[in-house]
């Protein structure tokens, strides 16, 4: 029923659509994963004193706001920690390091850095600048 010719072309076939659908789907994979690895992941917690971090969240989500529009910015939640009144979470993804700094440059969002900061019992502890291994809603 098939013969060497129908096998040679079925076999061309498949050699054609994998070249020009199949492999650069693979590269295309291959080259977001390790986009993903460049990106900038940072997350830290801050604590707020007593009685302020309903404000500290408020302030936090208006600058999520702000941020937003910034460059590379990919990611930016704030959460509160379900076992610490007084702890807020904040995780960042963006395209760089150097997108993240301009962000501080969004206008409103230093004012709202010095807002928060006259909330926090103490020092704010640094951020955990993470590697992104990947996931879900990275690409």
């Amino acid at each position: 029923m098939f013969n060497n010719k129908n096998m040679n072309f079925k076999n061309s076939a498949f050699v054609l659509l994998f070249s020009l659908i199949i492999s650069p789907l693979f590269a295309r994979i291959k080259t977001t994963d390790k986009l993903v690895m460049k990106k900038y992941f940072l997350h830290g917690k801050l604590v707020a004193k007593e009685g302020t971090t309903d404000k500290l969240t408020s302030i936090l989500l208006d600058a999520s706001q702000l941020v937003s529009t910034a460059k590379g910015c990919i990611l930016y939640v704030i959460g509160r920690d379900t076992n610490d009144n007084h702890s807020v979470w904040i995780t960042e993804i963006w395209d760089s390091k150097e997108d993240h700094d301009n962000s501080l440059k969004v206008a409103g969002v230093r004012e709202l850095i010095s807002q928060a900061i006259s909330l926090l019992d103490g020092q704010p502890e640094k951020g955990q600048e993470l590697e992104i291994l990947g996931g879900k809603g990275l690409n």
